[in-house]
Formats: C-alpha cells, sequence, structure tokens
C-alpha cells in the first residue's frame, strides 16, 4: 500500500498529453513526462485493501502495492527490483498496456482507480536513468541449446529468462530488425523504437544471440533447429489477419492494417519505400473497418499523414459511457474508451456493416456501401439503412485469427486446437516433443502483457524439461 489515508486525500491524476495540433506533426511519444512529486502522491493513493484484486488483473501478477509503497516512501531502487521481478520489460507495458490492472483496482469500486500504469513506467524510466538496468548474464552456463522463433514481446521474455538460467539461447526472426509486434505493429507516437532498442541491448550483453531475416519453416529450415538445438519455443504470434468478403475486396487501395502500420515504422526508422508500394493517407478519404486498438492506431497514423478525412467503423453497437453492469468490478469492464487517436479527429460509426466496396475505371478503390446492423449475434441490417462513404483507402483492422499455418507449423505437423492456434499441453508442449510454443501462437491475439507472461511461463517448462527442475 501507499500511505493509509492517501486515497481519502489525493485525486486521481495523469500525465498531460502534447496538444494536438503539435503531436499529429511527428511520430513522438504523446505523453509530457509527469513529475515524481504527482507520481509519488498517485502511489500513496494505493490503499491497504486486505486482498489486492490487481494481481489477478494483471496477467504478470505484479506486486503492485509492493512498489507503490516503495515509491510514496521514495524507495525507487527497491520499486525497480520489485517491478522487475514479474516483468521483464515494464518501459514498454507501462505504454501500450491497458492496465487490466487497473480495471481490478478495489478503490476503483468507488473512486478512480490507482494510476497504477503510470506508477509502473515512471519506476522503469527512473531504473534506466540511474543505471540500475544492467545485464545479468548467468554465472554458469549448462550447455543446452534453446532457439526461439520470434522476437515479439513472448519471443523475447522467453529468451531473456532461458538465457538468465544458463542456456545458450538464439532468436530467430524473420524481419530485417528485431522485435516483431513492439517494432512493426505499434506506432511510434505510443512506443518509440529507441525504448525497445536498449532493451535489447541489454540482452546482446547477457549472451542471447540474435538472427535477423531468418524465416524457419522458408530460408532456415525446420531440420536445422531440430538438429543443433535441444528445444525450440515458438512465439511467431497470430499473424493471420480476418479478411473481409465482400464484393470489391480485390480493388486496389484495400490493405490489411498491418501493411499500412508497419510501412509507417519502416517510413520513421528511415527505410526506403518503394513508391510502387507505398500506402499513404495523404490527401485520402480513408474508412477503416475495426474499432479497436489496430484501428485506432491507423486512426492516429492517418491523422500524422494528412488524411482529408477518416472514417472508423465498428460492428458492435457503441459500448455505454460507464462500466457496463454486465462487466461489474473486478471484470474487466465493457465500457466506451477515447484512445489518442480519437482526440485527433475522425469520425467513428458503431453498429455498421460493410457490403460491397465500389471502384473506379482504374480498378482502384473509390466508394464503401455499408449498412447499420441490430446487435449481435445476428447483426440483421436495418432496413432503409445503406449508405455510402467516399473511400480512396481502405484500412482492413478486424483482428486476426490465429497463427498463419503455411511453412513452420505444417512442416512440424503440429497440432491446433479448435480455434486454430497451436495447441500444448499444461507444460507449453506442442505435440512435438521438444517443441513449445508461447503468446498469441498458442492462446491467440492478445495484450503484450499476456505475451510477457506466456514466455516466462514457457521459459520455465522449457527449463524444467532440459534439467528437471528451474
Amino acid at each position: 500500500m501507499g500511505k493509509p489515508t492517501g486515497f481519502l486525500e489525493y485525486s486521481r491524476e495523469t500525465p498531460q498529453r502534447r496538444p494536438v495540433e503539435e503531436r499529429i506533426r511527428d511520430f513522438f511519444e504523446i505523453e509530457l513526462p509527469f513529475p515524481e512529486p504527482k507520481v509519488r502522491t498517485q502511489a500513496a493513493r494505493c490503499m491497504d485493501c486486505g486482498v489486492p484484486f490487481c494481481h489477478t488483473g494483471c496477467p504478470l501478477e505484479n506486486l503492485i502495492p509492493d512498489w507503490n509503497d516503495a515509491v510514496w516512501n521514495g524507495r525507487f531502487e527497491e520499486a525497480a527490483r520489485l517491478l522487475h521481478s514479474t516483468n521483464n520489460f515494464p518501459e514498454i507495458t507501462g505504454r501500450v498496456c491497458p492496465a487490466p490492472c487497473e480495471a481490478s483496482c478495489v478503490l476503483g469500486i468507488n473512486q478512480p482507480a490507482v494510476t497504477i500504469k503510470q506508477v509502473e513506467k515512471f519506476i522503469a524510466e527512473r531504473a534506466w536513468r540511474e543505471g540500475w538496468v544492467r545485464p545479468l548474464p548467468p554465472v554458469e552456463r549448462t550447455g543446452k541449446r534453446v532457439a526461439v522463433v520470434g522476437s515479439g514481446p513472448a519471443g523475447l521474455a522467453a529468451a531473456q529468462q532461458l538465457n538468465r538460467a544458463g542456456h545458450w539461447v538464439t532468436v530467430f526472426e524473420k524481419a530485417d530488425r528485431i522485435g516483431g509486434l513492439l517494432r512493426y505493429g505499434i506506432p511510434d507516437f505510443k512506443l518509440e523504437k529507441h525504448i525497445l532498442d536498449r532493451r535489447l541491448a541489454q540482452l546482446s550483453a547477457e549472451g542471447v544471440v540474435f538472427r535477423t531475416n531468418a524465416c524457419v519453416g522458408g530460408n532456415v529450415p525446420v531440420e536445422d533447429l531440430r538438429r543443433e538445438f535441444d528445444a525450440i519455443v515458438l512465439a511467431g504470434g497470430a499473424e493471420q489477419p480476418r479478411d473481409l468478403n465482400v464484393p470489391g475486396r480485390h480493388l486496389r487501395g484495400v490493405h490489411f492494417a498491418m501493411e499500412f502500420l508497419s510501412q509507417q515504422n519502416r517510413r520513421v526508422a528511415g527505410d526506403w519505400i518503394d513508391p510502387a508500394q507505398e500506402i499513404l493517407a495523404t490527401g485520402k478519404h480513408v474508412v477503416i473497418i475495426g474499432g479497436g486498438d489496430t484501428g485506432a492506431d491507423c486512426l492516429g497514423t492517418c491523422h500524422r499523414q494528412k488524411a482529408a478525412s477518416v472514417h472508423q467503423l465498428e460492428i458492435m453497437p457503441e459500448p455505454p459511457r460507464e462500466r457496463s453492469p454486465e462487466t461489474p468490478w473486478p471484470l474487466w469492464p465493457r465500457q466506451l474508451r477515447v484512445e489518442s487517436s480519437h482526440e485527433e479527429g475522425g469520425v467513428r460509426l458503431w453498429s455498421v456493416k460493410t457490403i460491397e466496396l465500389l471502384g473506379d475505371e482504374r480498378g482502384h478503390v473509390r466508394a464503401l456501401r455499408a449498412v447499420r446492423v441490430g446487435p449481435p449475434p445476428s447483426f440483421t441490417p436495418i432496413p432503409d439503412s445503406e449508405f455510402t462513404l467516399e473511400a480512396d483507402l481502405v484500412l482492413l483492422a478486424m483482428g486476426f485469427t490465429g497463427p498463419v499455418r503455411s511453412g513452420l507449423i505444417e512442416q512440424l505437423g503440429l497440432e491446433l486446437d479448435e480455434r486454430g492456434n497451436v495447441r500444448t499441453d499444461g507444460n507449453y508442449m506442442t505435440s512435438v516433443p521438444g517443441v513449445f510454443a508461447a503468446g498469441d501462437m498458442r492462446r491467440g491475439q492478445s495484450l503484450v502483457v499476456w505475451a510477457i507472461r506466456e514466455g516466462r511461463q514457457a521459459a520455465r517448462a522449457v527449463d524444467r524439461w532440459l534439467r528437471s527442475r528451474s
């Protein structure tokens, strides 16, 4: 806990954001620094609740009351040690996690919850600034070799844990840079990539080996990994996007969201983009299909690319402004969320289903036909509610259906579960002995914090399998 009476004395406060007219001119992070006195005051609001439900709300089971107490009392190095004991990358989750811990905060029953996410971010950044984050190579090596396929949050967490346990770890990444979703999925205005790079430097100094442009099941034969490594951890994510099955889907100017987002991240990184392959919203009327986080990321990117207009469509009805009675505390609440991208502009339309994409004589999309629908699960079209939106660019941000089956999964002959994800037993092992799976590839599309947990848990299972203990 923090100060015993803190929750009675202080109100919830979060960092201010840069003005909209300023931040949409660049891809730098949008939040302004949160001063230490304000952070300590926010940590002081952590109450002596008896049963800290924030532990169960957080997939990593972070020791939230413990480090809140340490922050309130100015013991920042202790707070950093406690934070890193359960979370490999708190500076990342402190930026991009939607904070299910706050939804479960006991104070949140009848008051605004503790600003757990902001305190976490401050501790992590203080730890880097003070030099408390250092490489921690193992004292001795086991001689065992482990391959980790995929360098997103699950793969990196597994790699760091296994390396610190003394195994030799090599991470294989099919892209040209390490980071997976963190590198090419999350816009820089939410996560600047130097934040990721400094953590990768730590892993490298600890002994983790990174191999880029290495597509396992492609230019890296699966048989090579089976022969050269004692265990394999698959952490390739859920990369199969959900498609839109309507007339006109084939038209030029219709793209999956991740094509659009990853290209912009490369542009920010200084990469050359082939003009023939460029996907730009500049001066265009954009329609984003999908109202989740990926859609919001597309929205913010479109603002920065100076789109003429942006509409974001969602087939589900608009959530209530406050927590729905259907999702009482401490459940993750169903309620309307306004992300930073929504503050910047655009039009959100709810209960809308796309029925056709219309093209011009050049085969390029020019408009979108849609209809308003009733509630789930039937989404029955409402009579006489059809409408048309001008659209030069359509971005599909409707989520993902699981891992890509071709290549690695098919070559290994892995069993899949009923949802199309890689099936594992209670110890994260797949149907192939010695091959483990973690993250979105195993449990489906989810949060970064879940991916880190999966990576840590899979690493423990691998360690126990290799030497009968962990």
